[in-house]
């Protein structure tokens, strides 16, 4: 007998903004995030939330320009149990039933864990950006000189998945 709970996404809902913010503060440092110098707030993203039970698990927020979709921020609060998978598999759908061209993130130099993460799942690296988190931090002086393992903050990577 299986005792793994069925993972359910469903869309971000207004009774849920509280929540993503204090999620997005307490992962991301702050209540926006800023990619490729553009700032985007709470109120400008869509999203979906995982759940297993009734509790809140994960979190992936995207915002569409014009004919691409770009995931603006992804949590999973349990690792390797399929929760970004699930999240992932829903934002592309949304892409797709949109009419996008492409999907698209930007992630940095330390964060090969999501490197590992994004490529697993299809999306291939197009662009780096140098310095370009140096640019940012002028716009949220709360992003870090070094990143994960040490790594100095520095540049900014985007990958993407291209419909056909």
């Amino acid at each position: 007998m299986n005792h793994e709970q069925v993972i359910k996404i469903r869309k971000i809902g207004e009774r849920d903004r509280l929540w993503v913010k204090s999620l997005w503060e307490e992962n991301w440092h702050g209540d926006f995030m800023i990619t490729r110098g553009r700032t985007h707030r709470l109120d400008d993203v869509d999203g979906f939330i995982a759940e297993k039970g009734g509790e809140k698990v994960g979190l992936i927020s995207y915002r569409t320009f014009n004919d691409e979709l770009e995931i603006i921020s992804m949590d999973s609060l349990e690792e390797s149990k399929g929760i970004g998978t699930a999240l992932v598999d829903a934002v592309l759908a949304a892409g797709k039933a949109k009419g996008s061209h492409r999907v698209m993130l930007i992630t940095t130099n330390d964060n090969t864990h999501a490197l590992r993460f994004w490529q697993k799942r299809g999306f291939r690296l197009v662009k780096v950006y140098p310095g370009a988190v140096d640019e940012s931090r002028k716009l949220k002086p709360g992003i870090s000189l070094l990143g994960n393992d040490g790594i100095p903050l520095r540049d900014e990577i985007e990958l993407e998945i291209k419909f056909l």
